[in-house]
């Protein structure tokens, strides 16, 4: 174990991890790669509006965020077959050097003249189409290289810096665009990724004969839909989920234009807003265990209120301090919520079948932020920034009171509250076996009944 003075300021639970040199070498490089993607956050929206045509910088933008993210989550589905038995090793290094390639070649084309719009999203989409991946990869190189008593503890530290990455990367990259091209800063972010695969490539011992299973098994994910169709409580979670994202993601494009076209600012307060949102945001995750205490249902609707609420004020034409502030206000709203959602399917689903119903989750939400972002392209081009986040803002509100009198009318009915473990157990391996036939409906009915004990 080493005794390096860092390492003993560190609390007692993350010095053994340090004793791992795999570990030693995959953190930092880890963070870097965190931080980049903080900056890029940023730079990428910038950039795009940097190099749109006259008014169609809306719908650049929109494409560029959402050529950031989805084309995740369709490799998550599409390559599975292939992906989901290589090593995590393999998978990381793959991402990372896939990112550094293709977001390298972005100032390269800025550098050269040559980055058109439509070359800039095609480079973002296939920088991104591994993404899935890559992280799945990651947490599987975790629990391999490190003892089960361990992995919590890792967990904690990697979650921690993509946490801080949103707070200090936008900042850093807010700052940098004011001095450079947010294209150098996106190939700052490929370089940080180069560092990532670099690093994950010296690894050697057990982490090279690590697997991994798919981010988003699809037989998993099919059986999990099949079950969720009996539990109208979990459905309702799920589609409550799905809606709260898709209407976050015109936020993502409106956002930078309001800066741009409203407050005529520079990429400074664009990297300050982010920036709050983060440290909002931190502060709202580490409530969560007060919040978990509290009724599950109605704290969860009062936080998608209560991110829509603070949407609002953009539209009013609010000056840049109050937004902030309300931005900042959002963040401490909006960091619990996916806790919570986590914390009802944990309690609502019986334990045999949690690993099942949580891969139909991800799999179906896997679209909704990404598809909300494309969709706010061109809404913003067509009614400007500040409608948008507006109107953001109370479709979200309107999102909630739906879900209230949705969620009373269920409470009154008895098809929300209790436990529906209990309830759910009995009839959910006849209701599998209809589909899958009689005997793996009486294996299901037997694993339901032991998981239940």
């Amino acid at each position: 174990m080493t005794s390096s003075w860092a390492t003993r300021l560190l609390p007692y639970a993350y010095r053994p991890l340090f004793g791992h040199v795999e570990f030693r070498r995959l953190l930092p490089a880890l963070a870097a790669s965190d931080l980049g993607d903080g900056m890029s956050v940023v730079a990428v929206a910038w950039l795009a509006v940097e190099i749109a045509p006259p008014d169609r910088s809306g719908l650049l933008v929109g494409a560029a965020i959402a050529a950031y993210a989805l084309p995740g989550a369709v490799g998550a589905l599409v390559f599975g077959r292939w992906l989901r038995r290589l090593p995590a090793q393999r998978l990381l290094a793959a991402d990372s050097w896939i990112r550094a390639t293709l977001l390298g070649c972005v100032p390269l084309a800025w550098l050269l003249g040559v980055l058109h719009p439509v070359l800039y999203v095609v480079l973002l989409a296939g920088s991104s189409v591994l993404h899935a991946w890559g992280g799945a990869g990651k947490y599987s190189l975790l629990a391999r290289i490190l003892p089960p008593e361990q992995r919590l503890a890792a967990n904690a530290l990697v979650s921690s810096s993509s946490s801080a990455s949103i707070i200090i990367g936008p900042a850093i990259a807010g700052f940098l665009a004011t001095v450079l091209s947010p294209a150098w800063i996106i190939g700052i972010d490929a370089l940080s990724f180069a560092v990532l695969a670099f690093q994950v490539g010296r690894l050697g011992g057990a982490a090279t004969t690590a697997e991994t299973a798919a981010p988003v098994d699809t037989g998993q994910s099919a059986a999990g839909l099949h079950l969720l169709r009996r539990q109208p409580e979990l459905l309702g979670v799920l589609a409550l989920t799905w809606f709260f994202n898709f209407l976050y993601g015109p936020v993502e494009v409106a956002l930078p234009l309001h800066v741009t076209a409203d407050l005529h600012a520079e990429s400074s307060l664009l990297g300050l807003y982010w920036t709050f949102f983060g440290v909002g945001a931190v502060v709202g995750g580490l409530t969560v265990g007060t919040l978990s205490r509290l009724p599950l249902w109605p704290v969860t609707l009062t936080i998608v209120a209560g991110w829509g609420c603070v949407l609002v004020p953009f539209g009013l034409g609010a000056p840049a301090a109050v937004t902030l502030a309300c931005f900042a206000l959002g963040g401490v709203i909006y960091g619990p919520f996916t806790a919570l959602s986590y914390t009802l399917f944990q309690d609502r689903t019986p334990p045999a079948w949690l690993t099942t119903v949580l891969a139909a989750r991800g799999a179906a939400l896997l679209t909704a932020a990404p598809v909300g972002t494309a969709l706010g392209g061109p809404l913003t081009a067509a009614l400007g920034p500040r409608p948008v986040l507006a109107a953001s803002g109370l479709a979200t509100i309107a999102l909630a009171a739906v879900a209230t009198v949705l969620w009373a009318w269920g409470n009154r009915r008895g098809v929300i509250g209790g436990d529906p473990k209990e309830e759910a157990a009995d009839d959910l391996g006849d209701d599998l076996g209809e589909g899958l036939g009689d005997d793996l409906g009486d294996g299901l009915e037997e694993r339901l009944g032991d998981g239940r004990k």
